[in-house]
């Protein structure tokens, strides 16, 4: 049952300083990369606005540490913390609190493309305004140009020297232009508002203070019931400020990986499929050290909980932080990495506008590992059954609905397997239960039927012409070296072109896109040719191109596109219904090919 709230947190009402103070010392763990810090620099000079105006600016929320934790120094800076062990950690108003220590104190942070980022915030004296940085504002005497000089100044008791100074260069500057210098009363203003940007740290900030024994899911419940951003707090959140409070390191581990999956240059992470997130890597060393998809144990893992007996230890923390690190070596060995990446190419996906769901190549990547450690399969073996897997899986869309059910089941599965022999039989059985001859023959065309851009079944489509090394329509290049990055300057190399041009089908009656844009209605064109085609009707465009192609090769692209060989005499929705099951028949034709590697 249940606690009562009262039971759970209290309400423990502190000054902006005293946090600050707090982050600095290492008595509150303030994950610097927690999630990566999203707000624009004006959002942080609204947040000094409000403040100086005395604007509420919501809650802090900390979660007190189990009281028999040896945790690691940590905090946003790389200062000494007099703290070595955190005694709560920020679980909420971690943006918040992060803006303030790095735009006050000339901390630099780190984005959300996991760049580092100084937060400059400039402040006029005279009007007590705010300003994001510029290298304009830098050059202007009335505007001091980081609030971080000033709140720095007061630490070093510099503050009377940097007062001075401002209002020394300002008549310097209000001389050479002519201008009065300043009068006692905006002096004394000038004081005053330097005082009030300071007594800021005197800004009361309400926090709440959560049980250390709160069960995991009040603690969620609290955090959507006060957060009136709306913002959930999901197990991710949970684990990523517990990885970077007691696990710092490691957590500076994964974000260089997140960061190196965005930058084109050998011997790191980067790829063309998936722009690698902190909770991707977390979940797949979830998945592969605890076998567990529902990342609500692994949180209660992490924090150092008995799963039995419900208790907090060192010990079982140290145990499976121990199991955690060992797990994510292997997910972030780039050797593993890219060969994953190498075998999913093999089955057509090599570009990450085809992969509908990133769940496919998270919970893949896991299965791949699992395979390859835990059962010694072979490199062989694990090129053909993981393509073939990861084939099957983006096409029926495996792992989209319920996949942490999905997942839980398949690692129950696993418990019962003992080789690798044993393994590739089942994950062969589960494939072949899901590629049934139904599923091509009546369930696919059906899924063919729709008009989204990014529907798995195209994707499907398009992956299966790259296996089948098939051409672009009415032509001998290759369509899959047109998806490679690179291939396009400032127009497409390639277009998606309606077969039934939309402007022709309009003229025929389809006035929605709903019809119009059926993904049986598409086919990649090189640029050249989309625009040769144009608006042209089939009947006459068809005619030219097979003139030109003469009758055995007109033929041949007819049926390594899915086009019946009559197409553009057919009536539209008929063409959409003989497409989409000449379409289901190349994937399925990919398949089959990719069986036989």
């Amino acid at each position: 049952m249940t606690i009562l709230y009262e039971e759970l947190f209290k309400n423990i009402p502190s000054k902006v300083g005293d946090l600050v103070r707090g982050v600095e010392s290492g008595r509150i763990g303030l994950p610097d990369l927690q999630r990566p810090f999203v707000w624009q620099d004006s959002k942080v000079r609204e947040l000094f606005d409000s403040m100086l105006r005395g604007y509420p600016i919501g809650y802090i929320m900390l979660w007190e540490s189990p009281a028999n934790y040896e945790s690691k120094k940590n905090s946003i800076g790389s200062n000494d913390k007099t703290y070595v062990e955190a005694k709560e950690l920020v679980i909420d108003g971690q943006q918040r609190l992060t803006a303030l220590v790095a735009s006050m104190y000339g901390v630099k942070i780190v984005d959300k493309n996991f760049a580092e980022h100084e937060i400059r915030i400039s402040f006029n004296p005279l009007t007590r305004e705010f300003a994001v940085f510029t290298s304009a504002l830098e050059k202007a005497p009335e505007w001091i140009s980081k609030v971080s000089d000033v709140f720095l100044a007061k630490e070093n008791n510099t503050i009377s020297t940097l007062r001075r100074r401002y209002i020394r260069e300002l008549n310097e500057s209000r001389e050479k232009k002519d201008m009065d210098r300043l009068t006692d009363a905006e002096e004394d203003l000038i004081e005053n508002n330097i005082n009030a940007l300071l007594n800021l740290t005197d800004y009361s900030l309400p926090t709440l203070e959560i049980s250390y024994d709160a069960p995991e899911e009040d603690v969620a419940d609290i955090f959507v019931r006060v957060n009136s951003g709306g913002q959930s707090l999901n197990e991710n959140n949970f684990i990523q400020t517990l990885i970077s409070v007691y696990e710092n390191s490691t957590n500076d581990r994964i974000n260089q990986f997140c960061k190196e999956s965005r930058i084109p240059r050998d011997g790191t992470s980067y790829n063309n499929i998936l722009a690698v997130e902190p909770s991707h890597l977390i979940r797949m060393a979830v998945g592969l050290g605890f076998r567990r998809a529902r990342l609500r144990y692994a949180y209660m893992l992490l924090r150092g909980k008995d799963l039995d007996t419900g208790k907090y230890s060192s010990e079982e923390r140290q145990k499976n932080l121990d199991t955690f690190k060992a797990a994510l070596e292997k997910v972030m060995n780039l050797n593993n990495w890219h060969s994953f990446l190498n075998i999913i190419g093999e089955a057509g996906y090599i570009n990450k506008n085809q992969i509908s769901a990133k769940n496919a190549v998270i919970f893949s990547y896991i299965l791949y590992l699992i395979a390859r450690y835990d059962f010694n399969v072979t490199a062989m073996q694990l090129k053909n059954i993981i393509s073939k897997w990861f084939f099957m899986g983006t096409v029926t869309s495996f792992y989209t609905d319920s996949t942490e059910s999905t997942v839980e089941k398949q690692f129950a599965d696993l418990r019962s397997i003992k080789n690798a022999e044993e393994l590739i039989t089942y994950l062969e059985e589960t494939i072949s239960a899901r590629f049934s001859d139904d599923y091509f023959n009546i369930t696919l065309p059906n899924e063919l039927n729709s008009a989204s851009a990014n529907s798995p079944a195209w994707n499907a489509y398009i992956a299966s012409q790259f296996v089948l090394n098939t051409p672009m329509l009415f032509s001998t290049s290759q369509l899959a070296k047109y998806f490679v990055p690179g291939a396009s300057g400032s127009k497409n190399a390639i277009d998606k072109h309606h077969i039934f041009p939309k402007h022709y089908l309009t003229q025929l009656g389809y006035t929605t896109d709903r019809d119009r844009n059926q993904i049986a209605n598409y086919t990649y064109l090189d640029y050249a040719t989309n625009i040769d085609i144009s608006d042209n009707a089939p009947e006459f465009y068809v005619a030219k191109y097979r003139n030109k192609l003469g009758e055995d090769d007109y033929k041949k692209s007819c049926a390594e596109h899915a086009l019946p060989i009559n197409f553009a005499e057919l009536d539209y929705m008929e063409f959409l219904r003989q497409r989409r099951i000449l379409m289901a028949k190349v994937i399925k034709q990919a398949y089959l090919k990719l069986c036989q590697q």
